[in-house]
């Protein structure tokens, strides 16, 4: 399972200091956990295995577009040099 680090004491210090009352810098802290936590409990994170079967797809695509132009290109050039002829 998926998880993220988030360090509440630290983030709620980092408000702290920028002027925000202890309770609610606290509050925030705390609601931004949970969101976190829902988020990955979701698993809407890729994962790096995901993330190289997307690559993979994608570089599938691109190969079968590079060859169907590359036969393409070969048809039209046999063509335009039996029409010289």
């Amino acid at each position: 399972m998926s998880s993220i680090t988030f360090d509440t004491l630290a983030y709620s210090k980092t408000l702290q200091a920028a002027g925000m009352p202890p309770e609610q810098a606290d509050a925030l802290a705390k609601a931004q956990k949970t969101a976190i936590d829902e988020m990955v409990a979701a698993k809407e994170l890729a994962t790096k295995h995901d993330l190289h079967m997307a690559l993979a797809e994608q570089k599938h695509e691109i190969l079968k577009w590079m060859m169907g132009m590359l036969l393409t290109q070969s048809a039209l050039l046999i063509a335009v040099i039996a029409f010289l002829k």
